[in-house]
């Protein structure tokens, strides 16, 4: 077991985890011109996310380690700011850019990491992962303009 895959796994866990609950705090508040659609995206991303979480979580206890949990503890992992409640919907689309951007960075410091422990498995999760997160914050930023 590499516990520099792990620990990467685990970093990833956290902000997807953050990102959910910042996304999910975007779905319920938003308002304005944009609500349908960005409601609709919202769920959409958050349902997703809430799925590959678990997939990445169930790969850190395949390689014999724990997945992290608790909500202080995921956050303080995370170190992603939320957002306020009263946020207009351009606000919370840049927040999430920027969560998904921190989220893609961890994922492709643990894409590499996976790949120099000769780990294809974590590896291959990782890409797909990035995946996933470059076309969400391309969507987002087409929001926006």
């Amino acid at each position: 077991m590499s516990s520099s895959v792990v620990d990467a796994l685990r970093q990833v866990v956290a902000d997807s985890y953050a990102l959910i609950g910042q996304t999910h705090l975007c779905h319920w508040n938003v308002r304005g011109p944009g609500f349908f659609s960005l409601h609709n995206a919202f769920e959409l991303q958050y349902t997703e996310l809430f799925a590959a979480v678990d997939e990445i979580a169930e790969r850190i206890r395949a390689k014999g380690a724990l997945a992290p949990g608790g909500l202080t503890n995921l956050a303080n992992m995370a170190g992603i700011p939320e957002i306020a409640e009263d946020a207009s919907a351009d606000q919370m689309v840049k927040h999430l850019i920027e969560a998904n951007e921190k989220l893609l960075g961890d994922l492709k410091q643990a894409r590499d990491i996976a790949g120099e422990a000769s780990d294809s498995e974590s590896e291959d999760l990782m890409i797909a992962r990035i995946q996933v997160h470059e076309k969400t914050v391309w969507m987002l930023k087409s929001y926006l303009g």
